[in-house]
């Protein structure tokens, strides 16, 4: 048995030897660099990323990242590349191979196939004298010392270095594009993050109730609104305008401070200059200032015009806290 102490130094070690060798990265950054990042902005084409076994995992994940950041790509197999996968590859595509040595049989088989075709090579190799990189037209060097592995051999240090230039083009393209949190919104639709970037108050008060009551309203007929519509609250509206609020917590402190509410109306206990937000808002962005506030909720106005209430519930069941 290992015990606790070896293990979690084994775990720093392996962070340590990962970090130092993506901090060596920064002395490779060079004139392929900046050529290769030009030539994939002012492409018409797509990005084809590819790779053999770990490369062809990590090109996976740059492929997801380049798509989601604006960058048109897919990812292709060295192995399944000769095997009809070519056919995918268009005139304008720029192509990204990604090897550790750069001369495992399948890239040697396939750089000149790729050349064949005449679309620009972009190699991501950690060996500048590779077979992969005399045949390419960029090369992006992702040389590492050792792999972090006891053994040296299961590829750690040089995919996560691999993984970094991948994102660093990924940022240095979106820097280009003038890439925006709007833009990421169109391909990130779906789940929390998608509703974080989409979801607006007018998406959850369509159909909600609009609680409201007069300034003259008898309290009794306020807390009647109040429960009724079970959003704890009631706008207070005169001339059309909102000019306060009634919370439940309004009426816990009225009934600590008076003995009778015969003669009380809604002015008499509402808060004024409520906190508002229009149905534009972002969802997230109504969130922050509940929060900001200490409060449940927000009274949804357009140009003065009552709309509704939006609740922190309303919120929460969106799931995008």
């Amino acid at each position: 048995m290992i015990s606790k102490e070896n293990i979690l130094a084994i775990a720093k070690k392996t962070i340590l030897s990962e970090s130092e060798a993506i901090i060596k990265l920064i002395d490779f950054l060079d004139e392929n660099f900046f050529e290769a990042t030009q030539r994939i902005y002012e492409t018409k084409g797509r990005l084809i990323v590819t790779g053999i076994g770990k490369s062809a995992i990590i090109a996976q994940k740059m492929v997801a990242t380049f798509n989601s950041t604006g960058t048109p790509s897919m990812f292709l197999h060295a192995a399944e590349a000769i095997h009809g996968d070519l056919g995918m590859i268009q005139n304008d595509d720029i192509i990204i191979c990604i090897s550790k040595s750069g001369n495992s049989p399948e890239i040697k088989v396939l750089v000149p196939l790729l050349k064949r075709f005449g679309n620009t090579l972009i190699a991501i190799t950690g060996n500048v004298t590779s077979f992969l990189a005399k045949g390419s037209d960029y090369v992006l060097n992702t040389t590492v010392d050792t792999e972090a592995c006891p053994i040296n051999l299961a590829p750690t240090n040089s995919t996560t270095a691999q993984l970094v230039m991948g994102d660093a083009l990924a940022v240095c393209l979106m820097e280009m594009r003038d890439f925006k949190p709007e833009d990421f919104a169109v391909y990130h639709p779906g789940g929390a993050l998608g509703k974080k970037l989409l979801l607006r108050v007018k998406d959850m008060i369509e159909h909600s109730l609009k609680p409201a009551v007069s300034p003259d309203t008898s309290i009794k007929k306020a807390i009647f609104e109040i429960s009724e519509k079970r959003l704890g609250v009631t706008a207070v509206i005169e001339d059309n305008k909102i000019i306060g609020i009634i919370t439940d917590g309004d009426i816990r402190r009225m009934l600590n401070d008076v003995d009778t509410i015969a003669d009380l109306t809604a002015r008499d206990i509402m808060s004024k200059n409520p906190k508002l937000v229009s149905s534009e808002t972002m969802a997230v962005d109504a969130l922050n200032i509940l929060e900001d506030f200490s409060i449940t909720q927000l009274i949804v106005a357009d140009n003065g015009e009552y709309k509704g209430v939006l609740h922190l519930h309303d919120i929460l069941k969106e799931g995008i806290v």
